[in-house]
């Protein structure tokens, strides 16, 4: 039996005991204990030799801090305490990241040598040095265009909820355009993400809500039922957030453009059809890309990131600036419209090179057929656990699925233990939790996405813990799922009081 078979054939007989035993350091073995930087303070120590400099209050306009209250460290104890916080946080590089609706995949380290050979550059150099720079926006812009079929990019939006609204601002500029301001309601399918009807509302418009059928998907004759000459446009995920695809979704369109309205796709669940369908195909009038959840650029902490828009014919004027052009002398930025139709701009400079340069070496190195399977292998990955998972846990649907499993919490109706519980006690095992409760539209939803970058031997991992907590479930054991979990830095936080009534800031006691 090898290191790693002993491991996983002992693990699960450990007891609490047993694994954290308590020590005098507060350390459990390589899993250090680490106090707040402001807890460790010495004042006056310092790992940085200052001059004394005098300071002028009138040209500081006599706002200048007495102090500034910063702890006193060393240099080793800065290094060592952020580099123990970052080992506290679980990553996709340290394993399987099972987030649904958030596509949580590898990000090649090909991509980051490629950012670096762009990490000199200032968007405030003339346009005639930074020529490689706009070849690099426009190439990607090309190949967004061709992957999705539509005629029009807007690159500057900077994540999804900020194409999203690159979007819905040119479909309503399309709208009054053609002076049709009446057009004030949008339709967003109650099983959408939170932002597509927060995003229609901060553009002034009233969200209308579409209901499922029992097969997870739009149901149509409720859409057209809600369709009229007031609706400016629909909002619609494909995948959906159920793992489905809208196999509906030619007649949807067709119905929306018959009343006028515009259709705005949803594109975070793109990495299950890229390759294999172009939204322009579909009847869809724009959709946002997020780089992140496609084309394997990280997620930042909320930042940076980048969600460029692509636009039919209809929509392309009034994409927002800049945007790159060809020119007969090379590559130049459009950055003062000619026409009253752009919505204008949306952000500073160009949105996130870094981010496009990831991109672009991803989809290079991938190639057409790549990115194919990139899509196929995805969804083979979801299918795969949803089939393992058959007879432990209770599917939300019918299969197959798309891109993502869900499951929902019959299978653990009279059991005393949660979903919250169930992901707790995920933790316990090395995995960030899954989606939990999210779509709505599934009691105690479980959303599972493993991305096609996962190999088959950690899936069964995987699907090995899941079944063995299903199995405690269903054998009465709830007090392992009520204390879980045990073995993290931290045990379960109250976490309504935490969001409700949330410690932002350290305070001296």
């Amino acid at each position: 039996m090898s290191h790693s078979q002993a491991l996983s054939a002992t693990h699960h007989h450990e007891t609490p005991s047993t694994c954290h035993a308590e020590t005098f350091t507060g350390n459990k073995g390589l899993r250090l204990e680490e106090a707040l930087i402001f807890e460790q303070n010495t004042p006056g120590l310092t790992g940085v030799d200052w001059s004394d400099e005098k300071v002028n209050d009138t040209y500081l306009g006599g706002v200048r801090r007495k102090t500034i209250d910063l702890p006193g460290l060393s240099e080793p104890q800065v290094i060592r305490h952020y580099t123990r916080l970052s080992q506290k946080n679980y990553s996709i590089d340290a394993g399987l990241y099972p987030l649904g609706s958030c596509t949580m995949k590898h990000n090649p380290r090909l991509n980051e040598k490629v950012a670096r050979m762009f990490s000199d550059i200032h968007p405030l150099q003339p346009t005639s040095t930074v020529q490689g720079a706009f070849g690099v926006i426009d190439e990607l812009a090309r190949w967004l265009k061709t992957l999705t079929g539509m005629p029009a990019v807007a690159m500057t939006p900077a994540a999804g909820a900020h194409g999203e609204l690159c979007g819905i601002m040119t479909i309503k500029a399309a709208h009054e355009a053609k002076s049709e301001g009446h057009r004030t309601i949008v339709l967003v399918p109650e099983s959408a993400h939170g932002t597509n009807p927060a995003t229609a509302a901060l553009c002034g418009y009233s969200v209308q809500s579409i209901p499922a059928n029992n097969r997870g998907r739009v149901d149509v004759a409720a859409l057209k039922a809600a369709l009229n000459s007031n609706v400016a446009a629909i909002m619609l995920t494909n995948p959906n957030t159920c793992g489905l695809f809208e196999n509906d979704i030619i007649e949807i369109a067709k119905a929306v453009h018959e009343v006028g309205a515009f259709f705005y796709c949803d594109g975070a669940n793109f990495n299950a059809i890229v390759g294999k369908v172009r939204p322009g195909d579909l009847g869809i009038d724009c959709m946002h890309i997020n780089l992140h959840k496609t084309f394997s650029t990280p997620h930042g902490g909320g930042g940076p990131g980048a969600g460029p828009v692509v636009l039919s014919e209809a929509l392309a004027p009034f994409m927002p600036l800049p945007y790159v052009v060809t020119t007969n002398t090379g590559y130049e930025i459009k950055e003062h419209p000619t026409t009253g139709l752009n919505i204008g701009r949306l952000k500073g400079f160009h949105g996130q090179m870094g981010m496009f340069t990831r991109a672009l070496s991803y989809m290079m190195s991938h190639g057409k057929d790549g990115l194919k399977q990139v899509a196929e292998d995805a969804v083979l990955n979801a299918n795969y656990i949803q089939a393992c998972l058959k007879n432990d846990m209770t599917a939300a649907f019918e299969p197959p699925c798309m891109h993502e499993a869900l499951f929902d919490d019959n299978f653990l109706k009279g059991t005393g233990v949660t979903t919250l519980d169930f992901a707790k006690a995920l933790i316990d095992e090395g995995y960030h939790p899954m989606t939990m409760y999210f779509p709505l539209v599934v009691s105690g939803a479980l959303l599972i996405e493993p991305t096609e970058c996962e190999s088959k031997e950690t899936l069964d991992q995987f699907i090995g813990a899941l079944k063995y907590l299903a199995g405690q479930a269903k054998q009465g054991n709830t007090d392992f799922f009520h204390e879980a979990p045990r073995h993290t830095p931290r045990r379960r936080l109250d976490e309504t009081k935490a969001a409700r009534q949330p410690v932002l800031r350290w305070r001296k006691s």
